[in-house]
């Protein structure tokens, strides 16, 4: 009978072992195609892909400050990774154009958000990743882009990537601007905050960043 007993609880815990390996090749294959997607896009513009991992790292900051679960933390990480995948829709004389875009190119630039949607709506593991992604340049104050969202009706993984990526492109060189310094660009965001971002959100990348705010200069 001890010997059945022992048997048994040696059976569960290999299959419980064989579940967990199983579980942990299906995570590291879905990073692997998010990785390949995000290399897509890298290979038309460089910035962009480079881009996207500075942007997941910091959600996954943001995502750790407010207590987000395993499971959220990585969709949020994932949605970041992919959420400039849409680019790839975008045509190279604009995606890649060195100076100031006109009203009408920044219109097909406005558009990636939704064609990244519709590259991952369809993929079963991706549907909610997918819209974080359309909504990621909405605005708190319904002002943004793509569905006009507004306040809470915006989802979490999207505000926060909306910090991230406007820390990001507010600190890195591009071809029509020179990067911000780090208080430069942490005052732009404090002057857009409850406008374009959640205050929460901003509070939680001003936390998980450690950055001491001059708030003398901000008027």
């Amino acid at each position: 009978m001890i010997n059945a007993v022992k048997e048994r609880t040696g059976t569960d815990q290999d299959f419980r072992f064989h579940i967990m390996r199983m579980e942990d090749l299906y995570r590291k294959q879905i990073l692997a195609m998010a990785c390949t997607l995000v290399s897509l896009v890298d290979l038309r513009d460089f910035y962009t892909g480079g881009h996207s991992s500075r942007v997941a790292t910091y959600a996954r900051s943001i995502g750790v400050h407010l207590g987000f679960a395993d499971a959220d933390l990585d969709k949020v990480v994932m949605a970041a990774l992919l959420h400039d995948i849409g680019k790839i829709g975008v045509p190279d004389h604009v995606l890649l154009k060195p100076g100031k875009l006109t009203d009408e190119e920044f219109g097909q630039i406005k558009k990636h958000p939704e064609l990244g949607w519709m590259a991952l709506k369809n993929i079963e593991d991706f549907k909610s990743i997918s819209l974080i992604v359309l909504h990621h340049h909405e605005r708190m104050d319904g002002r943004g882009y793509a569905g006009g969202l507004q306040g809470n009706a915006i989802p979490l993984g999207a505000r926060i990537i909306s910090v991230a990526d406007s820390y990001d492109a507010l600190t890195t060189n591009r071809p029509y601007r020179t990067a911000r310094t780090q208080q430069q660009a942490i005052e732009e965001l404090l002057r857009c905050e409850k406008t374009q971002f959640d205050s929460r959100v901003l509070a939680a990348f001003l936390d998980s960043m450690a950055i001491p705010v001059d708030t003398t200069s901000l008027g």
